[in-house]
């Protein structure tokens, strides 16, 4: 109970601290603003210190000692103070500022380590197509017809998972009625595509069941169908690690990938049902395709430059398709590790520091894991790690809503990489070397500058 009856001996009820300050007795009457010495302010800033201690201005005090019952009679006769704000400002003045921080458990961007692990595992697998179906291609045009219907996919793709992201903020339904339509015209876009190249029958089949699969995986990956999708990819994955011991033969080499295929498209129209039979949700407005154009334009410039880089070392691109996983993850850890050097520090100045050196462990720790990687691949270390830290940054930025300037600076390590090696100026390694270390500075002088305000972490 508060109020003045909780000050009065013998009053019914009232909490411990009210009690205290009033004591078992009438107060002795004194003279309007006497205090001994400030004693009893003294005393009372010693009691409340736990409460006072996190206010940001004396008023905060005002408030707190209101709700304790301190009448203003009381403040004048036992605190020698004229009213409420003037012993309010006293209590502020005693107690040191204390902000404690939250539990350090309360972490909002604890990233799941199975999920980003299998994710990772789940951009590695569809390549298992390539050892199976290879020996049925002719090399040159055959390949160039894969080459382009994946980098449109790959650009619709990012786009198009984007979108979706974007309604899904107004329920599954949405995302999942943007999906269900822009899945199948990506498909039907790269198969296009990838038959305009020209090339053989075969090359046109493979390209098609690329698209359709890379179109179903997308639809998955947004959905949270991880696992179904890994399921559909298990008759590939069992089929390729049998190639050591066992030719499976030409009907056996085609089967095996087409029933991935299936088996995915299957997953995300499951998923696709599920999502379209929830709830809808009141409200929002549909976002403009505009929006999702920076995200299609990063992914076909990152296709470009993997491209580039996958034409000398093949193994290299596995390596780092796999590191995709690693690196959603420390995404994450950025995220949260951000957060936590927000509420440890109290000056932008020493924000941007922190934050600064945060972003650079989180870029060296998903670097220089790929240096022995690439060695023992046979890549030559420069080109790979720049290429991941430029992609890596890239995605840092996309994840704080950032777009249009990381797909700007990987559409022109793009072109200029791949105008230089058309043009045979300069080795291939070097090239991509001095493309993707202009853009890894560009694209981390631009972190660096945006997400050192502690804004965009609030």
């Amino acid at each position: 109970m508060s109020g003045p009856m909780a000050l009065e001996p013998g009053g019914a009820g009232g909490d411990t601290l009210s009690l205290r300050l009033a004591g078992n007795r009438a107060p002795a009457r004194r003279a309007p603003g006497h205090d001994a010495d400030g004693e009893t302010v003294d005393r009372l800033a010693a009691e409340l210190a736990e409460d006072i201690g996190p206010a940001v201005h004396p008023y905060e005090v005002a408030a707190l000692l209101e709700s304790q019952g301190l009448t203003a009679e009381i403040i004048q006769e036992r605190y020698g103070h004229p009213n409420l704000f003037s012993l309010a400002s006293a209590l502020y003045e005693r107690v040191p500022r204390t902000f404690p921080e939250p539990p350090r458990s309360a972490d909002p961007w604890r990233p799941d380590h199975v999920r980003c692990g299998l994710r990772g595992a789940l951009f590695a697998l569809p390549g298992l197509a390539y050892l199976l179906t290879g020996p049925m291609w002719h090399a040159g045009r055959d390949l160039g017809v894969l080459v382009v219907a994946g980098l449109v996919s790959w650009a619709w793709g990012q786009a198009l998972g984007h979108r979706a992201h974007l309604r899904m903020a107004t329920g599954r339904r949405e995302a999942g009625r943007t999906l269900l339509k822009g899945a199948p015209l990506g498909a039907l876009a790269a198969t296009a595509s990838g038959a305009l190249t020209g090339g053989s029958g075969v090359a046109a089949g493979a390209a098609a069941a690329q698209s359709v699969y890379l179109a179903a995986a997308g639809v998955l990956l947004v959905l949270d169908g991880e696992r179904l999708l890994l399921a559909a990819l298990a008759p590939l994955a069992v089929g390729a690690a049998a190639l050591p011991w066992w030719d499976p033969g030409t009907g056996a080499r085609l089967a095996l990938p087409l029933l991935s295929v299936l088996g995915a498209v299957v997953a995300a129209g499951w998923a696709l049902r599920a999502a379209l039979t929830a709830p809808p949700v009141p409200g929002g407005a549909r976002p403009s395709p505009l929006r999702s154009l920076p995200y299609g334009v990063f992914g076909l410039s990152a296709g470009v430059l993997v491209l580039l880089e996958g034409r000398q070392h093949p193994y290299a691109v596995v390596v780092l398709t796999v590191s995709m996983g690693p690196a959603e993850w420390l995404l994450y850890r950025y995220r949260g590790m951000a957060v936590a050097a927000l509420r440890a520090t109290a000056t932008p100045a020493a924000f941007r520091l922190r934050s600064t050196g945060v972003l650079g462990f989180c870029l060296l720790s998903y670097v220089l894991p790929l240096l022995p990687a690439a060695l023992l691949t046979g890549a030559e270390p420069a080109p790979l790690l720049l290429l991941a830290a430029t992609l890596w940054t890239a995605l840092l930025l996309q994840a704080f809503g950032v777009a249009w300037q990381p797909a700007a600076v990987c559409l022109a390590a793009a072109c200029g990489a791949a105008s230089a090696t058309v043009l045979r100026s300069l080795p291939d390694a070097v090239v991509l070397t001095l493309s993707c270390g202009t853009a890894c500075l560009c694209l981390t002088a631009c972190a660096v500058r945006l997400l050192g305000r502690p804004a965009p972490h609030a």
